[in-house]
């Protein structure tokens, strides 16, 4: 198979499920939903492909798990190791918009599953922003972040997943996952130099 750059065609940057209470709850112990150690130390680093992305032209697209608080729309969700999360009545619930940089133009596409194409208007924006290339951050690598990026590689976009800028539930997990993602495409894992990098080409590309 030929080699792919790391941004083939347009790129967009999602941003998934960095929310307010990434950055108001001290506790990885207590939380509704298991996260890596670093988790927290790992979120605040997408911010810096985001204003990249601002400064290139490159869409960026927020992601925001949310849930009706009488939790008709959970499904089999709880059925594992996740507690109730994502209320929108919680106001931890909010993207972190002021964290993240979020500008007036980003885009917000809420959620109620893993997925951030499922039952969502994600697939009709990206088809009207005319993109080839995801670049994916946010949490957590194992679940939402890793589905994402399977329904995306099977519509045939190219998917890259910034390994500095995603956490998982464990470490073992989001390892894991990361292999997953680099065994369906090669060279979906990048690092968040490289991306920067290639932000920067592809803008001196279209110039």
């Amino acid at each position: 198979m030929p080699k792919r750059k790391l941004i083939e065609g347009r790129a967009a940057l999602i941003v998934i499920d960095i929310q307010k209470s990434t950055f108001i709850d001290d506790s990885t112990d207590n939380r509704a939903i298991p996260n890596m150690a670093d988790y927290k130390d790992r979120m605040p680093k997408a911010r810096t492909a985001i204003d990249k992305a601002h400064e290139t032209s490159i869409p960026v697209i927020f992601i925001q798990e949310i849930h009706r608080a009488d939790l008709v729309d959970f499904g089999r969700e709880l059925d594992g190791d996740e507690d109730i999360h994502c209320l929108d009545t919680d106001p931890g619930t909010p993207i972190a918009r002021e964290e993240m940089g979020f500008r007036k133009g980003d885009y917000e596409v809420p959620k109620r599953r893993y997925s951030a194409f499922f039952g969502t208007d994600l697939e009709i924006l990206l088809r009207g922003l005319k993109v080839d290339t995801l670049v994916l951050v946010g949490g957590l690598t194992d679940v939402c972040v890793h589905y994402t990026f399977v329904d995306a590689h099977q519509s045939d976009y190219f998917c890259r997943v910034i390994e500095d800028c995603v956490a998982g539930s464990s470490n073992e997990a989001h390892e894991a996952s990361l292999r997953a993602m680099e065994h369906l495409q090669t060279g979906a894992r990048r690092s968040l130099h490289d991306v920067l990098q290639a932000m920067d080409s592809s803008k001196a590309h279209a110039a």
